[in-house]
């Protein structure tokens, strides 16, 4: 009896034992075979997010309004002289920046100074051109200046209350017959102070300059109002 015990103890010894070790043993890998999971998919989900879809290509360079441009270099002008006024603004066509009517992908504007006695040209462009200005505002060379006389009147900047894509709206409108005879002409904008308006003028011309346009709006830059048609 006490063989029998002792053996079924040294048999319950032996056995147990080799259980509890299979039994440890897988008790044991689950958590780390878990972990191996959580692993995994988090370095997957890494992996997703690496090689998922790239961020979109930049958005093209998109046109700007005249008076727009024409505050942006209004303020660097400012800095060169506090009582900078304007002179003239036109638009600039650049191959980068695709043509939208009333507005384009650089400008120039012209200022004076009185108490200088100067003029100075300034440019802005949306993009960095090789056929055209340098990105952002420039200053050109200053010039000398003599004065208010004739076509060369400078006029406040707060007289430039109309920008030029309502300008261009206005100039459409009596425009049309021209318009339907010359699809897709090219536009350029031109301010200035005209001395038979009361106010200075957007030109809104259909071609490449005023010189070698044979039709043209003049629409007043305060009120917005159509002023003159010039074929």
């Amino acid at each position: 009896m006490a063989a029998w015990q002792a053996g079924g103890s040294l048999h319950s010894a032996n056995a147990r034992p080799g259980a509890f070790q299979r039994g440890a043993a897988g008790n044991m890998g689950r958590p780390a075979f878990a972990a191996c999971v959580a692993l995994f998919l988090f370095t997957a989900g890494c992996s997703e997010t690496e090689s998922g879809p790239r961020k979109s290509a930049e958005k093209p360079a998109a046109p700007v309004t005249g008076q727009s441009a024409l505050w942006r270099m209004y303020q660097v002008a400012r800095a060169w002289a506090p009582d900078a006024q304007v002179l003239r603004v036109s638009s600039i066509a650049v191959p980068e920046v695709a043509p939208v009517r009333g507005k384009s992908g650089a400008w120039e504007a012209t200022f004076t100074s009185e108490g200088k006695g100067r003029r100075r040209a300034y440019t802005y462009s949306v993009v960095e051109s090789q056929d055209g200005p340098h990105q952002g505002v420039f200053a050109g060379q200053e010039e000398d200046w003599s004065g208010p006389g004739g076509q060369d009147a400078p006029f406040p900047i707060g007289a430039v209350a109309i920008d030029t894509d309502a300008a261009y709206k206005t100039a459409a409108g009596q425009a049309r017959e021209y318009e339907k005879k010359h699809p897709g002409k090219p536009i350029t904008l031109l301010l200035e102070d005209v001395r038979r308006y009361p106010n200075p003028a957007w030109r809104v011309i259909w071609g490449a300059s005023a010189g070698t346009s044979d039709y043209s709006v003049y629409v007043d830059a305060t009120t917005g109002k159509w002023l003159e048609t010039v074929h």
